[in-house]
Parts: C-alpha cells; sequence; structure tokens
C-alpha cells in the first residue's frame, strides 16, 4: 500500500503542517513528499484539508506550524509570487485566473516576463517571439493574437501551464483540472503532463474523478481530518482509497432495501438533458431519497431544473403518480406538490433583512400564502405556529419565529429553507447541494430531518460530495456528461461505480463514439 520516495529526488517535502481558522482545525500534522518526475494524486473529501495545503504551498497564506522542503531547502512564503519565484506553480480549477481577459494569447503567455521587466516598452514582435518559443515547451498551438476570454478552459490551463514550465517551475499543482473539460480535452491535458513528468517536474494533482487519477497518477495520497492517513501506488486500490477518505467502506446503496418494494411516484424515461447525450430512466419510489453525485458541469442541477420546470430536456419524458407531467415554471411545480431548494439559497430562497416577511416565519410561508390564505386575509398566528414547529423539530438556533435569516448561521438557514418546503404535502422534494456552506452539526440535523420526513414523497437530491450522498441516501447514482449510471448489481462499490463509468467515457472518448 505504502510507497516511501527516494530521499534523492524529493522535489517538495511537507512535514507537519498545520493550521486553524479559528476553533477550526484545517491542518493537523500533514506530511506529503512528491519526487521530481513523479505525479502524486491528492484526494480527500470535503473539509479534509486540501484547499489549505494547497493554499499554503502556494503562498496565499501562511502554515501555523510545520516545515516545507523545496529541492532540499526550507522555504516560506508570505505572497503567492514568492511561491512561484521559488518554483512552484499552481493552476486553478477557475480557469478565469489562469490568465489575463483583455490580453492576446502571447501577451498572456509571456505575463510573467512583462510583469518582471520593470519597462513600458515591450515590442510586440519580440512578444510573439518569445510567446512561441514558451508555446513551444508543451507543442501548445494556439492563435496568438487571440483573447484570453475567447479561450476554452482547456486552452486556459494550457496556458497557465506553459507559462509555468517556462518560469522553470520544479512543482506543479493542479487543482481539479478536468472539472469543466472534455474527454478529448483532458487526454490532450494528460498528454502534456506526461511529458512534464518525463522531464522531472513534480505534480500534485488534486481531482475527485477516479478515472482521471487512474491515468495520470503513480500514486495517490489520502487526507482526512487534516493528516494524511493513507498512500496507494500504481495501480491505485481506488476502493481503499476512497474508503480511507471517509472513514468507512462505501456501497452504492446505503439504506437498499427499505423502500425497494414501495410504489413509483415518479419517473424519467428516455431522457436526454443535451443534445447528444447518453438518454437515461430515473425511477422514484415513495418514501426514497435518491443522491446523485458527479462532478461540477455533469449535469446534476440540470436536471433538477428540468423537473422543477426551470429547464426542458433535449428529449424525453416526466411521470407523477402515473401520469405525464411536464412544468413550465415554478409555480405549476409548486401546486401540483414538486418543490426545489436551489444550490445558491440567498439568490433562491432568502429575502433581504429590510423587507417585510424576511423573518423565520415569513421565509417558511411565502410560497404557500396563496393556499393558505386564499382570501387574502393573512393571518399571523398560523405563520408563527408553522416556523416555532420548524425551530423546535430541526433544531434552529433562534430567539423566535420573528428572527430575520441574516442573524442565523448558514446551517440554519439551510433548516428554514428545508422546513419551508416541510411546511405543506409534498410529492417529489428536489435539493440541489443543500450541505454546501454547512458545518457537521448541523449536516447531520438536516439529513435526520430529511429522512424522517419521507413518508409519501421522494427526494432527489444532487451532491458533488461522496460522503453526503453516503449519509443521506437509500440509493446513489452518478452523473457524468449530463447522463446518469447506477450501481451495477447491489453491492457494487459506488468506488468501483465511479471507475466503471469513468473507464466506460475514456473506451468512447477513443472510438469516437459517444
Amino acid at each position: 500500500m505504502s510507497n516511501t520516495p527516494s530521499s534523492a529526488r524529493i522535489a517538495v517535502s511537507v512535514t507537519g503542517l498545520e493550521k486553524s481558522f479559528g476553533p477550526t482545525r484545517a491542518l493537523a500534522g500533514a506530511d506529503l513528499v512528491v519526487e521530481a518526475g513523479e505525479i502524486v494524486a491528492l484526494m480527500g473529501a470535503n473539509g479534509a484539508g486540501k484547499s489549505t495545503l494547497v493554499k499554503i504551498l502556494s503562498g496565499s497564506i501562511s502554515a501555523d506550524a510545520g516545515t516545507i522542503l523545496l529541492n532540499g531547502k526550507t522555504v516560506s512564503f508570505a505572497s503567492p509570487a514568492e511561491a512561484q519565484a521559488a518554483g512552484i506553480a499552481t493552476v486553478h480549477q477557475a480557469t478565469d485566473q489562469a490568465g489575463a481577459a483583455g490580453l492576446t494569447v502571447a501577451e498572456n503567455l509571456t505575463l510573467n516576463e512583462l510583469c518582471g521587466t520593470g519597462s513600458f516598452f515591450v515590442s510586440p514582435r519580440s512578444t510573439r517571439k518569445r510567446a512561441a518559443e514558451i508555446a513551444a515547451l508543451i507543442d501548445l498551438d494556439l492563435p496568438l493574437d487571440r483573447d484570453f476570454i475567447d479561450l476554452r478552459p482547456a486552452e486556459r490551463q494550457l496556458i497557465a501551464i506553459a507559462r509555468a514550465v517556462a518560469a522553470k517551475a520544479s512543482v506543479l499543482i493542479l487543482d481539479e483540472p478536468t472539472s469543466s473539460l472534455s474527454s478529448t480535452e483532458a487526454e490532450r491535458l494528460f498528454s502534456v503532463l506526461r511529458r512534464l513528468k518525463a522531464s522531472g517536474i513534480a505534480i500534485l494533482y488534486i481531482s475527485h474523478r477516479t478515472g482521471d487519477l487512474a491515468a495520470i497518477a503513480d500514486r495517490a495520497v489520502v487526507l482526512r481530518g487534516g493528516k494524511v492517513v493513507a498512500s496507494f501506488a500504481k495501480p491505485i486500490d481506488f476502493s481503499a482509497a476512497v474508503a480511507a477518505m471517509i472513514g468507512r467502506t462505501l456501497d452504492a446503496s446505503a439504506h437498499a432495501g427499505t423502500v425497494s418494494a414501495a410504489p413509483i411516484l415518479a419517473s424519467v424515461k428516455r431522457a436526454r438533458l443535451i443534445p447528444g447525450s447518453r438518454p437515461f430512466d430515473l425511477d422514484l419510489r415513495s418514501g426514497e431519497v435518491v443522491a446523485i453525485t458527479g462532478t461540477l458541469g455533469s449535469g446534476k442541477s440540470r436536471l433538477l431544473r428540468a423537473l422543477f420546470g426551470l429547464e426542458t430536456l433535449a428529449e424525453g419524458s416526466f411521470t407523477l403518480d402515473g401520469k405525464p407531467w411536464l412544468s413550465d415554471g415554478p409555480a405549476r411545480s409548486i401546486d401540483n406538490g414538486v418543490f426545489m431548494v436551489a444550490e445558491d439559497r440567498w439568490a433562491s430562497s432568502l429575502l433581504p433583512p429590510e423587507i417585510p416577511g424576511a423573518s423565520i416565519a415569513g421565509t417558511i410561508a411565502l410560497p404557500h400564502l396563496p393556499r393558505w390564505f386564499p382570501l387574502g386575509l393573512l393571518r399571523e398566528t398560523r405563520e408563527r405556529l408553522v416556523a416555532a414547529d420548524a425551530i423546535g423539530r430541526l433544531g434552529i438556533k433562534a430567539r423566535g419565529p420573528d428572527d430575520t435569516l441574516d442573524q442565523l448561521s448558514g446551517g440554519n438557514q439551510q433548516k428554514v429553507v428545508l422546513a419551508r418546503w416541510q411546511a405543506a404535502p409534498c410529492r417529489l422534494l428536489l435539493l440541489d447541494e443543500p450541505f454546501q456552506g454547512v458545518d457537521v452539526g448541523a449536516r447531520a440535523d438536516l439529513i435526520a430531518a430529511i429522512r424522517n420526513s419521507q413518508s409519501g414523497s421522494a427526494t432527489l437530491i444532487a451532491t458533488s460530495d461522496t460522503e453526503e450522498a453516503l449519509e443521506v441516501a437509500d440509493r446513489i447514482l452518478v452523473m457524468r456528461d449530463h447522463s446518469l449510471y447506477e450501481a451495477d448489481g447491489r453491492h457494487e462499490s459506488l468506488a468501483a461505480m465511479i471507475g466503471r463509468v469513468e473507464s466506460a467515457e475514456t473506451q468512447a472518448a477513443g472510438t469516437g463514439h459517444p
């Protein structure tokens, strides 16, 4: 399982790294070693400490304790510029940070050198010549006069990588580099990384996609609770690695069997979320909680919005309670007991405190007012009673129903939003990233509330966090490239299912078939 690198080849070494943010301990003595010419996958659930470790290595924040050795020398960085100058280059998930909009490809490729000249006079001809030399380092073939803003995410990433190679970076950190790339673009990136590896550059690769890691990583290191808890040499045992991530064995059916005989409440048949995507079916049973996991841009949110009437399917049909169902918008969905909690609760569910009705009671009651008070005569007593019940039932930390939402923590705000949809008869509840920005305690309360309110309705949850899906769901599906995949048999592990899906995608990309 473990693999100890040779000290003669170590590019970067982290020992006993610690970092706290107030009472939260993000890193608790993390140790990590990456050799020159090695690609190491850094795995970990949300909150494991991956982002904090990367921010320290890239100079964005400083550690509270611990040491970093870069090519045998002790280093600490006060800024990203210092880290880059020392030889650590980071390519972030958000590709708009990989360059400057309004500048050409040539100017972005030479950005580091332009910033270091201290001169106001730079020849366009010399810039293009130097840019061509930098592009050739990774065989980057892009029109040098194209504006950065017009580039695809994959092209932006390659520009940042080319700049790092030109600056003679010895360590390259990639944060979820394929989250918005097609299979073809991902393979192009892998080809570049293999070449950089052969040239002796150390690469720290962060990704949730086990298919990516199987294709590119020499070793996988698992971070949990701010510490490295396991290391796996190639071929990587991803079932064991993912189990190490969350501290227990994964099964794609966390609560399997509890609702398998219940009647089908909602159904999606031969659905295509976008033209050309693989069609899929989905049945949701009465009393069932189904979680869909997948990376950003995989289509999870699009499916929920389509069921709620905010998007349309490219193809396919819905049924609800055995009857054809096609919503033309949220109002009709709500009238029929189809409710949705969107990913951004402030934009979709909460009111600014200065707006009348922005209290806990008013927030819960807002979408139900036409049915609760059909004659238009509001009775605050009903609103307050419903809110008081929710405060007690969900453990909302508030003084009372009249508190405004800005006075509550993120977890308590989300409890109020969930309480809104539990205040009326529900057939289908759609939850998009419901635990985002929620602490562990509040998450446990929300999961209990979701699972305890399932009599006669179904819940469909979209989450990018595997651990969340396992904690809440009866059944877990994986979404990749706008299509759903289910476990192959009752006891297929979630890690094995994700690997199977990604392997199928890779094979399809290689043959040119969708």
